[in-house]
């Protein structure tokens, strides 16, 4: 576990960081923009649970929230790098987790019979939001692999977390009684 002493230290004052195996590339990098982006996810989580969201929803975020600690691990070392160090890395258990978070909430809300508008009891907004801010991770971390190696279940989870939100914004929606606001095509 890292242990933080100082909080800054000047390195980055030039638009340049370290990744965990400590090479130094530009702030803007597609690594530190897809890792930057996982993190404004988790912290997006943060915000639905301190909110209040069901119980069974606090159940789930927190595991979710350290799943995203593991990703973000996973994109901020080089494949290389992987092999020298002990660290956390998104596997397929985590994907499989999600798929049956995903059946179990689904079997409660039922089919989609219209698109929804994002919103409704105040939870399910945010993890509407959250479910945008793990696309667009998603699409940074498509673009990185084109150009650099990627643990094999990153893009996977994302997409699965991605669905994953979707189901818990409306599983929330559910729980709080509040109807889904629902795309009217006709406007």
């Amino acid at each position: 576990m890292p242990r933080l002493t100082k909080i800054y230290t000047r390195t980055g004052d030039h638009g340049t960081t370290a990744l965990g195996g400590g090479q130094r590339v530009p702030k803007d990098s597609l690594r530190v923009q897809a890792y930057g982006t996982v993190d404004e996810l988790n912290s997006v989580i943060g915000l639905a649970l301190a909110q209040g969201v069901c119980e069974r929803l606090q159940q789930v975020l927190p595991t979710i929230q350290n799943e995203l600690f593991h990703l973000g691990t996973d994109l901020a070392f080089l494949e290389e790098d992987k092999q020298r160090y002990a660290l956390p890395q998104i596997e397929e258990r985590h994907v499989r987790r999600l798929e049956a978070l995903i059946d179990e909430l689904n079997a409660v809300v039922g089919p989609l019979e219209n698109f929804i508008l994002p919103g409704g009891a105040s939870g399910a907004a945010w993890l509407h939001l959250a479910r945008t801010v793990c696309r667009r991770a998603e699409r940074e971390v498509v673009a990185l692999s084109r150009q650099e190696k990627i643990g094999a279940f990153v893009i996977p989870y994302l997409n699965r977390l991605s669905d994953a939100l979707f189901v818990m914004a409306r599983y929330e929606n559910k729980m709080c009684g509040v109807a889904e606001p629902l795309w009217d095509s006709h406007l």
